[in-house]
């Protein structure tokens, strides 16, 4: 089980931004934490947590591990992604279970996936 993940951001506040219009997610108050600035996002229930990290050892990447995220509606997140700037690195497939995923780069150069429901 996977316990906690935390995304690289040049820029704190523009990936917090971006985050919370794309997925909807709030976050708590930035926090210094080990030569770092992280903001958690806040998780109901039983779900991994996640942080978005700005810091000497955070560097975006499009090379690394994806991480996909659950959406409701995957069109219309992929339509909000694209007007704050990301780029569709792997277009919108239908999968076996009848869900769908996509890949974008968030507003600091990572390649997340997308994936909804079925």
């Amino acid at each position: 089980m996977i316990l906690h993940v935390e995304i690289p951001a040049n820029d704190l506040d523009r990936a917090i931004a971006f985050y919370g219009k794309v997925l909807g997610t709030a976050f708590a108050e930035p926090v210094d934490l080990h030569e770092s600035r992280m903001a958690y996002a806040e998780v109901s229930g039983e779900g991994t947590s996640w942080a978005l990290c700005q810091g000497e050892v955070y560097v975006p990447t499009q090379n690394g591990a994806i991480l996909y995220f659950v959406v409701d509606a995957i069109d219309a997140t992929i339509e909000t992604a694209r007007s704050l700037g990301s780029d569709i690195l792997f277009p919108k497939t239908a999968l076996a279970d009848g869900s769908f995923v996509a890949e974008i780069s968030d507003s600091e150069g990572n390649r997340v996936a997308l994936q909804s429901r079925t």
